[in-house]
């Protein structure tokens, strides 16, 4: 591998930039002189040899494109030159042998957790409060703002205080200074905690529940029922107006079939039933109140980390994603499996291309053929609509290298490792099986994140070549750089670097152990992840129309 270019695998036609190269310069590759007729930014490509229309092109190994017009060795591929093409997939054609990693080094490892009557373990403790139905979202927005600083959740406000010098400015008469004022410091004293064992009382907003479809509705309670019983969360108080298609009774069956026990506390008010609005909020903040007293009781304790559910998750892709970052929290989700942990693996759009490899690693013939039948449905209600996987790569992901679909997906399946596939997930089911779980979900980042923590995700992984501020309400989300630069423009964002996977000085199975590592201190409660640091609580619920 030279630092300035790479071959990813030994049937590949096209290489990628590691860093700028210029039209002229001449590379030596297997031996050979090769000069470059183009200039390649780093995270872009190159042919090796001249193609012409509808020749292949192979990248990960696997078929990612073809040329649409002529392109001369040594020249760049991009979107004026090639379009997408994947292999066509039916059932399982081969028999999938697994070598585990060594995990020696983590086999007594245990992580500081939150332990549930049910048997799981959470990393954080969290109350939720849900609306059931939109109506609800204001009087959940009355609940926020009685408890955020009653309680110790408030943050440091640096942005209101910014505002209230510019207006005084202004009510002075001193516009001209206005360009000189600056942000205040934000780490001003946070208020203290009241209760120290509760790292939150998160507010559930959404604008479904009714309006929509009835199996939007379904959905919805699905989910939010996957969210109630994540191990992350003690309980939840739930608000229903009372007449909305996401109906009462659908959310508590969905509840009794995740824990026919009733092992956690949930309350339900119906404000229709309660009469006014004073009733409502005051019998909910009672009873949640009394609730945070109980759940402030639960200590963290050491577990093992077989009790992880991990979510895969990348956004803001470029040309490094499946070089570095992916890669790496692949062999981290390898070396979970290998422990007797979860990894979920979701964005079905960003599986195109790759499917036939997914399909032949599944353990059971039946998850193959659900996961067949999922994509094809997704696949096919895209096209419906005028769309396709094909048109799944953002601007920012084509400007920064990935120029397909195929492309973007062979090096987003990296993040899945190499693990068999133990089952295979609709929206909003919950995880039923250890190990690497592949989960239906749009490639949208705050959507695809939603569904990751209503399937039972502590803890998600989400890698990222250009940066993106996604977080979520109950799992924690740790954002992965693919490379040095962008860990050093937001470290306000970045958790964790693996460009030096790209430099050269770590291999792939160093990093990812790396992180492994990160993730016990995270699950533990001795490194907060930014986005949690932030507040960054997104959480959008797929409505079953075409997301891509």
């Amino acid at each position: 591998m030279s630092n300035r270019f790479l071959k990813i695998h030994p049937s590949d036609n096209v290489w990628v930039a590691l860093s700028d190269l210029k039209a002229g310069e001449q590379l030596s590759i297997n031996g050979s002189s090769l000069t470059l007729t183009d200039d390649i930014p780093a995270k872009h490509k190159f042919v090796e040899k001249e193609l012409q229309p509808d020749d292949e092109i192979i990248m990960y190994g696997i078929l990612v494109g073809k040329a649409i017009l002529p392109i001369k060795a040594g020249g760049a591929i991009g979107t004026h030159n090639i379009k997408h093409k994947a292999s066509p997939y039916s059932g399982k054609t081969k028999s999938y042998s697994w070598t585990p990693p060594d995990v020696s080094k983590f086999k007594d490892k245990t992580f500081m957790g939150y332990h549930r009557a049910d048997g799981q373990v959470g990393t954080a403790n969290y109350w939720l409060v849900i609306p059931l139905v939109f109506c609800e979202n204001r009087n959940v927005n009355v609940i926020r703002q009685a408890f955020e600083e009653g309680l110790g959740f408030s943050k440091p406000e640096p942005y209101k205080n910014y505002v209230n010098e510019l207006v005084k400015l202004y009510k002075e008469g001193k516009t001209d200074s206005i360009s000189s004022v600056t942000l205040p410091d934000a780490q001003a004293t946070q208020s203290t905690r009241l209760f120290k064992n509760i790292d939150g009382v998160k507010m559930m907003l959404h604008e479904g529940g009714c309006g929509g479809t009835r199996q939007d509705a379904n959905t919805l309670c699905a989910l939010l029922a996957g969210y109630i019983h994540n191990p992350n969360v003690a309980g939840a108080t739930v608000l229903s107006l009372g007449c909305q298609n996401a109906e009462i009774k659908t959310l508590t069956e969905r509840l009794k079939a995740l824990d026919p026990k009733g092992s956690k506390p949930v309350f339900i008010l119906d404000q229709q039933q309660s009469g006014t609005e004073q009733e409502l909020l005051s019998q909910a903040i009672q009873k949640t109140f009394m609730a945070l007293i109980e759940a402030n009781k639960n200590e963290r304790k050491p577990a093992p980390l077989s009790k992880l559910t991990v979510g895969l998750k990348c956004g803001g892709s470029d040309g490094f994603s499946g070089i570095s970052a992916n890669p790496a929290i692949g062999h981290t989700s390898d070396l979970l499996v290998t422990l007797g942990g979860s990894t979920i693996l979701s964005e079905f759009p960003e599986l195109c291309g790759v499917e036939q490899e997914l399909i032949n690693r599944c353990e059971e013939e039946s998850a193959g053929e659900l996961f067949i039948q999922l994509m094809r449905t997704y696949s096919g209600a895209a096209e419906a609509v005028g769309s396709g996987f094909d048109m799944n790569p953002s601007p920012g992901n084509i400007k920064d290298g990935l120029i397909t679909d195929a492309i973007k997906s062979a090096g987003a399946a990296k993040k899945g490792g190499t693990a068999p596939v133990a089952d295979v997930l609709q929206y909003a089911e919950y995880i039923k099986k250890p190990g690497l779980n592949l989960l239906c979900t749009p490639g949208n980042d705050v959507e695809s994140t939603t569904g990751t923590t209503g399937s039972g995700a502590q803890i998600i992984l989400f890698t990222t070549g250009l940066g993106t501020p996604t977080g979520n309400p109950v799992s924690q989300v740790i954002k992965v750089a693919t490379n040095t630069k962008l860990a050093q423009k937001m470290p306000d964002i970045i958790d964790f670097n693996t460009g030096s996977i790209i430099s050269g000085e770590k291999t792939i199975d160093q990093v990812g152990e790396e992180i492994l590592d990160f993730i016990i201190e995270v699950a533990s409660g001795r490194i907060t992840a930014k986005a949690v640091e932030l507040g960054q609580d997104d959480f959008i619920p797929w409505k079953r129309g075409v997301s891509l």
